[in-house]
Order: C-alpha cells, then structure tokens, then sequence
C-alpha cells in the first residue's frame, strides 16, 4: 500500500482516483510510471496517484472538463 498524498486527504479519495486512473489506463492510456511492463494496471495507477503524476479533478471543475468528464487529470511531461 501506498502513503496516502497529502492533497487527497482520504483514504477514499487516494481510492476513487486511482479507481478512474485505472479505468482510464484499460482504456488505452499511456502508463506515466517508468517500467510499467509486466505489473497490473490497478498498481500502476496507485503508484501515479501516490507519486503525483496524476492528481485528482473535484468534481465541480470535471463536470465543466471537454475532456470526456475525466476525474483524474495527467500532468504533462
């Protein structure tokens, strides 16, 4: 398990991120981790969600989103 990023707040929130992170991933998005061969996709979203490399959208902000209503929000390389 993960330490829980200081900017979720809760343990639900680290869940629910990494939730849609995954989904996203299943769907054909890039992993943002390095080495990410060989490991499930639900780990690799928790590892990106606990590092930082995705952050979670609040809700009001991803209804407003163009961007299909994503709930989580890739940071740019």
């Amino acid at each position: 398990m993960y330490k829980l990023p200081e900017n979720l707040g809760s343990k639900y929130a680290f869940v629910s991120t990494a939730s849609s992170r995954a989904e996203q991933l299943q769907t054909g998005a890039r992993p943002r981790t390095p080495n990410p061969e060989g490991r499930k996709l639900t780990i690799i979203a928790q590892e990106e969600v606990a590092t930082g490399l995705v952050q979670a959208i609040p809700e009001d902000e991803s209804a407003e989103s163009s961007e299909e209503n994503s709930k989580v929000s890739a940071e740019e390389e």
